[in-house]
């Protein structure tokens, strides 16, 4: 049945909690307080990240350590009830630190660096939340999707560039990746957007992305979002056909 989110209080999975805050990152159930607020707020009060289910990485706007910023957008949506019961799951939500990238990037040219031999410190804690949830959940270790906005998005090509044969699908948003990257990515399902009006980061980061993994053999799905702005993740997430497509994916 894929990922499950159990309804259970924090207090009965003292084991998950534990192993989490080991990596630096709260394990909070999302079923357990009754209302999206009161589930936001439980989540926020917990520590300085929390953990989901798909493993979502935010934007620079987000970055902090109130473990609160980032629980816009997808995090809160996802936990809305109509969703819950369409795609239950954990949802993986860091929060990269103030100053900290979940990946090496040109501001300047918003282009991302040359892959580095190690992953950031940020993009590695992510990551040990995730085995974390792995080692502890009843999760379908075929179905780990990563999804991610403008600098989130850098942040999942790069986990994925690191770890191809890991994840069943990445969802990247208004972000880019080092091209040479791409033959790694082949048989990775994805699903790209990005705004072609995005004045932070150039829709040319994700087309550099797509023509190398098309020209690599991959079959990535391009959206460009005609005249839109930053902001093609409400678009792209809002749309259930999208999210359809990525809880359908498995690990080949």
């Amino acid at each position: 049945s894929g990922l499950i989110m159990p309804d259970l209080p924090l207090e009965e999975a003292p084991e998950t909690a534990a192993s989490c805050a080991s990596a630096g990152v709260a394990f909070v159930p999302l079923a357990a307080p009754t209302s999206t607020d009161q589930r936001l707020a439980a989540i926020g009060a917990a520590a300085q990240g929390f953990l989901y289910t798909v493993a979502v990485a935010g934007t620079t706007g987000e970055r902090g350590d109130d473990n609160a910023r980032q629980l816009k957008y997808l995090p809160a949506w996802m936990a809305e009830p109509g969703n819950r019961k369409r795609h239950p799951c954990f949802l993986i939500a860091p929060q990269c630190r103030t100053d900290h990238s979940w990946s090496a990037i040109d501001w300047q040219t918003k282009r991302a660096l040359p892959l580095a031999d190690k992953p950031t410190a940020d993009l590695a804690a992510a990551l040990a939340a995730l085995d974390a949830v792995l080692a502890d959940e009843p999760v379908d270790p075929a179905r780990v999707y990563l999804t991610g906005l403008s600098m989130g998005a850098y942040g999942i090509w790069d986990l994925a560039a690191r770890h191809p044969h890991r994840f069943a699908a990445l969802l990247p948003i208004c972000g880019g990746g080092d091209a040479a990257t791409a033959p790694r990515l082949t048989s990775v399902p994805i699903w790209n957007f990005h705004g072609t009006a995005d004045p932070v980061v150039p829709v040319e980061r994700s087309r550099a992305m797509i023509k190398a993994l098309t020209a690599a053999g991959g079959t990535p799905i391009s959206s460009e979002l005609e005249d839109v702005g930053h902001d093609s993740w409400t678009p792209a997430y809002g749309n259930a056909a999208v999210l359809d497509w990525l809880f359908a994916q498995r690990r080949r």
